[in-house]
C-alpha cells in the first residue's frame, strides 16, 4: 500500500470520535508502531486535526475554533480556499501576504489546535489544491441529486455524489458507485476530470448517505 493511501485509511479509521491505540492502528494497516507514530506526526503537520499522543491513543476532531470566532467546517474551507488561491497567484507580494496571514492565524489558534488546517499543506497532501476546481460542481451535484462521471487514473465511473468531507486541506467525496454497486470515498485531489450525466437520482434503499453512515458506524 502506498503511504498516501495508508494515511487516508488512517484518517478514515480515526474520524469516528473514538480513541484508537497505536497498536490497533498498526495492526489495521499492516505496519510497525514506529511507522504509525511517524504517520501521526505527518498527518498533524499536514493539517489534519489529530488529537492524542503516544501511549494514549489518537482520533481526528471535527470543529475548529478561532477566538473570538467559531468557524464551521464550510467557513474554514472557504478561508483556506481563499488563502491558497492568493498564495498561488503570480503577484509575489500578495502571495507572501497570504502566507503571512496564515502564520498569524496559526499563532492565535488554541494550543491544542495549533496544527489546524489554516496553514499550507506539506507532504503527503501538498497537491490537494488540484481538487479545488472540482468542488463547485460536486457541491451543485449533491444539492441537485445529479449523477456524475468521475475519471481517476484513466478509470471513469458513474457515481451518485452524497457528501463532501474536509480533512485539513484534503477533500473526499462519499459516493455510490453505479458500476461497482457499492459506496466509495473519492479523494477530490485525485480526480482528473468530472462531468454531469443526464438524469437525476433519488434515495434508494442501500444507496443513501444514511445507509453509508449506518454501515460505517
Amino acid at each position: 500500500m502506498r503511504r498516501a493511501d495508508r494515511l487516508m485509511q488512517l484518517v478514515q479509521l480515526l474520524r469516528d470520535d473514538d480513541l484508537h491505540r497505536a497498536e490497533d492502528l498498526a495492526q489495521a494497516t499492516g505496519v510497525s508502531l514506529r511507522t504509525i507514530y511517524r504517520d501521526m506526526d505527518t498527518l498533524a503537520a499536514s493539517g489534519v486535526p489529530i488529537e492524542g499522543e503516544r501511549g494514549l491513543g489518537y482520533r481526528v476532531t471535527a470543529a475548529i475554533t478561532l477566538p473570538p470566532l467559531n468557524l464551521t467546517m464550510t467557513e474554514l474551507e472557504a478561508l483556506h480556499l481563499g488563502l491558497a488561491a492568493v498564495a498561488a497567484s503570480e503577484d509575489s507580494e500578495l502571495a507572501e501576504a497570504a502566507k503571512a496571514f496564515s502564520d498569524k492565524l496559526d499563532a492565535v489558534m488554541p494550543e491544542d489546535r495549533s496544527r489546524a488546517p489554516t496553514g499550507f499543506a506539506i507532504y503527503p497532501f501538498a497537491d490537494a489544491a488540484r481538487g479545488f476546481q472540482h468542488l463547485p460542481m460536486i457541491r451543485r451535484a449533491i444539492r441537485t441529486r445529479q449523477k456524475l462521471a468521475v475519471t481517476q487514473a484513466d478509470k471513469t465511473r458513474a457515481v451518485r455524489p452524497l457528501q463532501l468531507d474536509y480533512w485539513g486541506r484534503l477533500w473526499t467525496c462519499v459516493v455510490w458507485d453505479e458500476s461497482a454497486k457499492g459506496f466509495a470515498e473519492l479523494r477530490v485531489d485525485q480526480i482528473d476530470t468530472i462531468r454531469s450525466l443526464p438524469g437525476l437520482f433519488v434515495d434508494e434503499p442501500g444507496k443513501s448517505l444514511a445507509d453509508f453512515k449506518a454501515m460505517s458506524g
